[in-house]
């Protein structure tokens, strides 16, 4: 890979990796407790420097997903993924795991000419890793879309959630939790939109939009639809969880986690069969609050970012 293709030196690069091995934890081709491949082999699988790996390794232990021991390795912790993305279809994309998961499916939708997703959810987290590892395949000529259109409904960051929060019912005072969430949540959607204008920027696709509003609301579920043929569904799993917030103490709290929620794939197919039944109801609901409850993201934009 080209030096500088990124911003700076290595730029993204190492968030790139990070990324994919994120992506890759949450299929299970690295299951909790077992360990990821060496830095060596890490360099030779993405073609990057050791360095970069190293930066990418640190991201993945301050994000709580792995630990790393000098001479023994980094190993996958249970605290984030224990429970995966599963999706319960009947035709379901093949992964390393052998089991169902989200991101075959985005990739499948990015492989058309023009592409649209409409999806409603807690955080851009979880959309933001399939968003860069498509980005990438874009740059790498495996596939060549004309257009891409995405657009993200979230809850309000002014909104007071019903979580995350800390488990104590006595403390409502404390919004460090809340707090963590909105940084996360501008942290991935800013870094989501600039992959993808980026590559309008690069020639790489014809026509990018992205557009995020919010709504003043707890999401209960996370919604994808997928070029209007396909919706993915699945309802948030409340559980209660020891949380390391942004000044470093760690607390038990209530939260949910996506990655525990199964998606349940619909496909638009027979005119009244229950998955096209199910994608136009779910694409009627994504309008409707789109158009009468969404108001336009405070999220940083790229045309603010500094050059």
């Amino acid at each position: 890979m080209e030096a500088g293709r990124f911003e700076g030196s290595e730029g993204w690069e190492f968030q790139r990796i990070a990324d994919a091995l994120r992506a890759e934890i949450g299929d299970g081709i690295h299951p909790v407790g077992h360990y990821l491949p060496t830095q060596r082999q890490l360099v030779v699988q993405f073609g990057v420097s050791r360095d970069t790996v190293q930066r990418a390794l640190r991201v993945l232990i301050a994000d709580g997903v792995i630990e790393s021991r000098q001479g023994i390795g980094s190993r996958v912790l249970s605290a984030q993924t224990e429970e995966r993305q599963h999706v319960h279809t009947s035709s379901a994309l093949p992964t390393h795991s052998g089991r169902p998961a989200l991101g075959p499916f985005i990739a499948e939708a990015f492989e058309a000419q023009d592409v649209t997703l409409d999806v409603a959810t807690l955080t851009s987290e979880s959309l933001h890793t399939h968003i860069r590892l498509q980005a990438e395949r874009v740059r790498n000529e495996e596939i060549h879309p004309k257009s891409i259109s995405v657009r993200l409904l979230l809850p309000a960051q002014s909104s007071t959630l019903a979580y995350p929060r800390l488990r104590d019912k006595n403390n409502t005072e404390d919004v460090r939790p809340l707090a963590r969430l909105r940084r996360i949540t501008r942290l991935h959607t800013d870094s989501l939109r600039a992959a993808l204008e980026d590559l309008q920027t690069e020639n790489l696709v014809n026509a990018v939009d992205v557009q995020v509003r919010t709504v003043p609301f707890t999401p209960t579920f996370k919604l994808y639809l997928l070029n209007e043929t396909q919706a993915l569904h699945g309802l948030y799993v409340l559980t209660e969880r020891a949380m390391r917030l942004d000044d470093g103490e760690e607390v038990e709290a209530l939260d949910v986690l996506g990655l525990g929620a199964t998606l349940f794939h619909y496909v638009k197919d027979q005119e009244e069969s229950q998955g096209s039944l199910f994608v136009d109801s779910a694409q009627t609901w994504f309008d409707k609050h789109w158009a009468i409850l969404g108001e336009d993201s405070s999220v940083q934009s790229p045309s603010t970012r500094l050059e």
